[in-house]
Parts: C-alpha cells; sequence; structure tokens
C-alpha cells in the first residue's frame, strides 16, 4: 500500500509497535511526532470514550504542528469491567493490574483517528476480548521480575512472555499489541 507523495504521512505515536504494525502494512511514516496529551481519564469516562478521545486528541495535536499532512494516531486502554487500567506506576501497582485480571476477561479498547490532508477526521474504536489464566502469586511474582510490564497499558505485552497466560482472544490480535491492523488499513485506503 502507497500513499499520495504530496502529503507527508505522520505517525503521533512513539511506541515501537505501532510502527511495526504497519511495517507490516507496507506502511512506512515519513515522520514520527509523538504527541503530547494529557492521558489521565476524565470522572466517570467509560474506557471506549476514553480511547476515542485520547486518539483524537493526539491526531489533532500532531495535525497542528503540521498541517496538510496524513497523522495517523492510537490509544489503547486497558479494562476490567468499567475500571481502566492504565500503564502501572510501579511493581505494587501491576501486580495489583494482573491479579485483577488473572482468572477472568478483560477488554482491550483500541482507539485510532486519521486526519487527511483536508482536516478531515475519522476515528474508530476496536474491542478484543483477553481472557487470562487464573495465576497463583508465584506466577504473578515470577511475571513481575521480568519488568516487562513497565510501560504497558495494563501491566501486560501480548506479544511477550505474557502471553503463556491467555488462552483466549476474541478479536484483533493486532488491536492488543497496539494499532488493529485491518481498521488501520482500511482507513488509509480512504485517505
Amino acid at each position: 500500500m502507497t500513499h499520495s507523495h504530496t502529503a507527508p504521512l505522520i505517525l503521533a505515536s512513539a511506541s515501537p509497535r505501532r510502527v511495526d504494525i504497519l511495517a507490516q502494512l507496507g506502511i512506512t511514516p515519513d515522520k514520527i511526532v509523538p504527541a503530547d496529551v494529557d492521558e489521565t481519564p476524565l470522572k466517570n469516562e467509560l474506557p471506549r470514550d476514553l480511547a476515542k478521545r485520547l486518539s483524537v486528541a493526539k491526531a489533532q495535536a500532531v495535525a497542528a504542528l503540521h498541517p496538510g499532512a496524513t497523522i495517523i494516531a492510537a490509544d489503547t486502554v486497558v479494562a476490567v469491567g468499567r475500571r481502566i487500567l492504565g500503564k502501572p506506576e510501579n511493581q505494587t501497582d501491576a501486580k495489583r493490574m494482573i491479579a485483577l485480571m488473572s482468572g477472568r476477561r478483560h477488554r482491550v479498547i483500541g482507539g485510532i483517528a486519521v486526519i487527511k490532508p483536508s482536516g478531515k477526521l475519522s476515528a474508530r474504536i476496536v474491542e478484543t476480548t483477553v481472557r487470562v489464566n487464573r495465576l497463583n502469586d508465584h506466577a504473578i511474582e515470577t511475571y513481575i521480575a521480568t519488568g516487562e510490564w513497565e510501560g504497558k497499558a495494563g501491566g501486560y505485552a501480548i506479544q511477550q512472555r505474557f502471553a503463556v497466560h491467555v488462552p483466549f482472544i476474541g478479536g484483533s490480535y493486532t488491536n492488543i499489541v497496539g494499532l488493529c491492523a485491518p481498521t488501520v488499513a482500511a482507513m488509509l485506503e480512504r485517505v
């Protein structure tokens, strides 16, 4: 898939996983410009609303600095029920999140926003269900010791060691990694 060389394609994310997913689609951003957006959920904000709001805010922040470019922005929210699990602040926080997901399903909600060179915005939400095996304290401690939880929404990365604890995924695998490949491909096709 190629994009028009008249408008640069900018990925509004520092995530190497999102760059990799775009590469799988044959897309190389002209620039990577991480958006500086406060990711704190609003009071009583639902997980889907947060994912959409943040992806749109990131796209708009970068579009303001690069008018006339095509902007791709994304945000990933991990939720157990209505509870939003952000990036753990420390090991204790990571343990709490993993224990909360243990033996149950949670949702990974990906917000994707694309701003066309004309300034037209489109945004999509992709939701994937993930089931985590019941984990005892030893399994949780062993995982936390890997340090893989650092900087990851919900405290894990599906493409790393945590995958051994996930017997079921309902929906897009690439959404859990950080960017739903089929959705972003369809959104860019229209650009």
